[in-house]
Order: structure tokens, then sequence, then C-alpha cells
């Protein structure tokens, strides 16, 4: 199989090498890459399977081969460290968090964090000073944590700073001075950056996080990038952050038999934007811009989210945010309608519906989506909708015992009316974009119980309620 990535890809290389070799193999994995001898559809599954160890590396990973391939990736971002992780940014944030103080610390994190984050912070027993993103009152649109808000928890000793950059609708915090105020105080910051791993290869996209001084970064090589399902990128620096203790914690945290695929992916990856990525970074741009272009002209309302509606470097300018409210529309029916045309949206809700592009995408796959999507949006178009900020972004949560005692504190299951005033014993969040309305040790209030309610009935799913109903709620006794 020829491949020009493989040439400076150690990990693709070798990926590739073992499926053109002959050998005999008395290890794991079980199915041996003879899966379809069993059954073809299970084999067709299986049988480009091969781990690290025996795959990429000998068992004894005499080779060093995953070693040279992260290495190159911590060159590329100007990183002092760098794991490949096939556990996704889940794995990736927490083990880094799991490696920053120990229980009872406080760290300042934006609300608006993944899952991941808050599933960390009950692993660790780290405590969370929350920090309130900014609203735009035009859009409602989170547009990310004002230095502000960091300067108000200073006093509360943070020993690190957990943000979520860029957020899931694509907007990006003043970065350069959260960071700057945080240094100043000997607080590392650590971004993830999981919708963000295209960042940083081209003039027209915002820098990555550790160009503008983070301590660390995290990034999802599936979901901007063209990578393996579930394959990500830990980046350090060592100055104010325990590389050893990093190294320690990503291993406690992660697999132990990882998968041959999603490393030679992370890896192939980091080759494309090393010798292409501007050009393909561009291209995509250029793609988006035409695409919305070409969907706007039919419309006299101004439709999507675009850079110009922020300060520069704070929006993602490939990102496709479509403002359903403005239509007077409904999300959750587009994606209906869109759906019955095989075409998928990343996230759709009352108001907005989102539209991921990589750099995998084409001009003719955006001509499909222009040609279904135009007709659906004039069919169901009505008359404007005042903009209402989500609930994921609108919360401000009351914190009544930790995380952790949360997590394992006795519980109950009571009614939704009876919920109210109650302690949550679960996360719950509208998903995507995961993003919590209610976490584990906070109250659930009549603006968190009703709104959970009229979200789910607008046809938006929600996650990780014990039940999913919502007609009970699981709560500390």
């Amino acid at each position: 199989m020829n491949s020009e990535l493989r040439k400076s890809a150690p990990l693709l290389d070798a990926y590739l090498s073992y499926f053109e070799s002959e050998r005999t193999a008395f290890t794991i994995p079980g199915h041996k890459q003879k899966a379809h001898r069993l059954d073809q559809g299970l084999g067709a599954v299986v049988d480009t399977d091969t781990p690290l160890y025996g795959g990429l590396d000998e068992i004894k990973l005499t080779e060093g081969t995953l070693k040279k391939a992260e290495e190159l990736a911590a060159s590329l971002w100007g990183a002092d460290y760098a794991r490949f992780s096939t556990g996704g940014s889940t794995h990736a944030n927490q083990a880094i968090i799991l490696a920053l103080g120990k229980p009872g610390d406080t760290v300042a994190v934006t609300r608006t964090a993944h899952r991941s984050v808050l599933s960390a912070l009950v692993l660790t027993g780290l405590k969370p000073i929350w920090l309130t993103p900014e609203i735009d009152q035009a859009t409602g649109v989170p547009t990310g944590i004002p230095v502000s808000e960091l300067e108000r928890v200073l006093d509360q000793k943070p020993i690190a700073l957990l943000l979520t950059e860029p957020g899931y609708l694509g907007t990006v915090s003043e970065l350069s001075a959260l960071i700057k105020k945080a240094h100043e105080n000997s607080i590392p910051a650590i971004v993830d950056a999981a919708w963000g791993g295209h960042f940083g290869f081209n003039s027209q996209l915002p820098q990555h996080v550790l160009q503008l001084g983070a301590d660390a970064l995290i990034t999802s090589v599936h979901k901007a990038l063209p990578g393996y399902s579930a394959s990500a990128l830990l980046l350090a620096q060592g100055k104010l952050l325990n590389l050893d203790r990093i190294e320690q914690s990503f291993e406690t945290t992660h697999t132990t038999s990882p998968a041959g695929a999603p490393l030679a992916s992370i890896d192939g990856v980091r080759a494309l934007l090393q010798t292409r990525g501007d050009q393909l970074t561009g291209e995509l741009v250029s793609l988006v811009n035409t695409f919305k272009s070409a969907v706007q002209s039919n419309f006299a309302e101004t439709i999507f989210l675009n850079a110009a509606d922020f300060p520069a470097g704070r929006f993602d300018p490939v990102k496709i945010v479509l403002r359903a409210n403005i239509l007077g529309l409904s999300g959750v029916d587009v994606e209906k309608e869109l759906q019955k045309a095989n075409i998928r949206v990343e996230m759709a809700d009352r108001d907005t519906i989102v539209f991921l592009a990589t750099l995998a995408d084409t001009a003719e796959d955006f001509t499909i989506l222009e040609n279904a999507l135009v007709p659906v949006l004039k069919s169901l178009q009505g008359p404007t909708r005042q903009t209402q900020t989500s609930l994921s972004w609108s919360v401000v949560p009351t914190v009544a015992i930790s995380m952790r005692n949360a997590y394992f504190a006795d519980t109950e299951f009571v009614s939704a009316k009876d919920a109210i005033g109650r302690i949550s014993a679960d996360l719950i969040a509208p998903y995507p974009p995961g993003v919590a309305v209610v976490a584990p040790g906070e109250l659930l209030t009549e603006q968190i119980v009703n709104g959970l309610a009229a979200t789910q009935k607008a046809g938006v799913r929600i996650a990780y309620a014990s039940d999913s109903t919502l007609a009970t709620y699981r709560v500390t006794k």
C-alpha cells in the first residue's frame, strides 16, 4: 500500500507495514486478523485491527515507534511533552487533571466544560470554582470566559485554570489575557481544545493555545481533524506542570492494550498537518465561506454565526452554526427533514443547527448539503423568534455538596416536581453539546427541571440522567 505520508509518519508506516507482511501470530488480539474465517461481517469489522504491542512495535516496544511519533507531534505543536490517546479527549482530560494536585485543592473551571472534566473532578477530589461565560446578547451564544471571572476567584487560590476552547459553537475566550493573568499568579492554564485541532495551521484561523502561551493542550483527532474515532492528543509544557506526574496519570488512566489504528491515525494526521496543513485548512475556510454565502443569498436575515460577529481571533471560521430562530423554525424539524435526504448534522436544538466541516469535505459535499438545506429552510420558515439562551449556557449552578460526596452518597428517586430544591446525584446535560445543566452535588431548581423538560419536549436528547424520561430524578438522601 503506497502512502506519501508514511515516509514521515513512523506509526502510520508501522501499521501499513504490518499488513504488508506475512506472519503467524500466537498473541492477542484474539481475532488474529482472521475472523472472516468465522464470519464475514465480523471479519469486516476486526480484521484490519492490530495493537501497539506486537503490531506497530514489538511486544517489548524495542523499536520505540510510538515514542518517535509523539516526539514529532511535540515538535510540531511546540510542546515539551506529547502523548497519543486511544481514549479520546475524555481520557486526556482526566489524565492531566489527575496530575494537578491533591484532593481538596481548588481549580478554576469554565462551566461549559465537557462531561469528562467534571468526571475527572470526581475522580481526583478537586473542587471546582465555576467560571461563568459571557453571553452575546444579540445571538444568545457564550463568547468565552472574561478575565474578570478569573480575577474574581483568585483569592480562592486555584491550583489550575481549566478552559474549553473553542466552545461548542466556535467561540473563543480572550485567551492571551486569561493565560497572562493565570501565569502572573503561577497558575497553569490547561485547555480542552477538542474542537480546535485545526487551529494554528493557517493565518485565517485562530492560533492554537500553546502558541498563546498555554501550559497544556488537549485535542481530539477525530472531530475537526480526519483521525480515527476516540483518537486524541495531549500536549504539555513543563514550566508549571509536572511532566513526570502527567506521564504517571496518563498511563494510570489509559488502556494497557491500545489499538494501532487510532495511534497510526494520530501520527498520519500530524504528518498531514505538518506537510499540507496551511493548504488544507485554507481550502476548508474557502469551502465553508462559499457554502455559507450560497445559502445566505436566499434569505434577507443573517442566519449564520460569522467571524465578523466577534473580535478578531475569537471565532472558528470553519464552524457552521445556523440560527434557526432567525428563520422562525425549529432546528430539530430541519434535522428530521435532512435525515430523509440521508444528511446528518452534528447538533440540532430548537434555535440552533451545527454542521461540522472538516478537512475531508469536498465542494461536492457542500453542494449536496446546500441543495437539500435551502428548500427545507424555505418550506419551514416562519416569523423570526427572539433569541433564547440555551439552557446549557444559562444555568448558574448552586453547589450544595461536593461532586465527589454526591457521587458516593446514598440516593433515592423522587418525582420531577419533588426534585426541585433537592441535591442532584446525576450529571444531566442536553447532548450534544454535553455541557452540564446540573452536576452531582448541585441543587435542582425550577429553572433546571422545567428547562430540561422543555428541551426534551423540543426533541433534544437529554443525556446521563438515571431516568431518561425525566419523570423522576435521582437525588441524595
